[in-house]
């Protein structure tokens, strides 16, 4: 007995030195490889990094969250695990850029434990069922210096439907840190963006009597310019 339970985490330790990058994938673009998106959306992304125009989210400083209205009152929510990046044209959104933003839908964050409970339920975002929610961008049209319209697909509770951000971009370069021992500045973006959606457009009816079919997504993300 003691040989085989030996043997097996021999074989376990082997797994483990064989296959680190399944644990942990650095590679830009990790979370959107593989087929969760068309290739071609990634390699625009892989190519603005050689290029020098792509911004990565900062996870730490970005959050993307929901309200909507309830017969208890306004509910409001927010998810802390957001990854992506915006591939830019230049030095503004132009139409070939790309945006990509995944959000670890089991992250929602609430004060109202019993409320969190039930968001993440089968009721609603069924978390366990679908861990990820999804948005890849299919065009922007800009308003002003600063404000635009971003159009793309949001992916949630197994459901893909057209959606459409109000959203206002801020560059900003004035985060400080030091590299090989010299001060360096980042080239950081923030980006604001709003939406309206309706949950049974996602297949999320439940409890229709007591929630607001009417859902206000809002999201906020630093990204920092990739260094090669």
């Amino acid at each position: 007995m003691r040989s085989f339970l030996a043997t097996l985490l021999f074989l376990v330790a082997c797994l483990v030195y064989v296959y680190p990058a399944q644990a942990s994938d650095k590679r830009i673009c990790a979370p959107f490889r593989g087929g969760v998106v068309d290739p071609s959306i990634v390699k625009t992304m892989l190519t603005a990094a050689e290029q020098g125009r792509l911004y990565r989210i900062h996870s730490a400083h970005s959050k993307v969250g929901f309200c909507v209205d309830s017969k208890i009152g306004r509910v409001e929510a927010e998810f802390k695990g957001v990854e992506g990046g915006f591939a830019l044209r230049r030095e503004t959104w132009g139409d070939e850029s790309q945006m990509l933003v995944m959000v670890d839908a089991d992250t929602l964050a609430m004060e109202q434990q019993f409320l969190k409970s039930m968001l993440k339920s089968e009721h609603f975002l069924d978390t366990y069922t679908y861990p990820k929610i999804l948005f890849v961008s299919t065009g922007l049209e800009w308003l002003d210096q600063h404000n635009a319209i971003l159009k793309g697909k949001l992916t949630m509770h197994g459901v893909t439907r057209p959606i459409r951000f109000d959203v206002n971009v801020a560059k900003v370069s004035n985060r400080q840190h030091i590299v090989n021992g010299e001060r360096d500045t980042d080239d950081m973006i923030v980006v604001t963006a709003k939406a309206f959606i309706y949950r049974s457009d996602f297949n999320m009816t439940s409890l229709s009597f007591l929630v607001s079919n009417t859902v206000e997504l809002c999201m906020r993300v630093d990204a920092l310019l990739h260094r090669k």
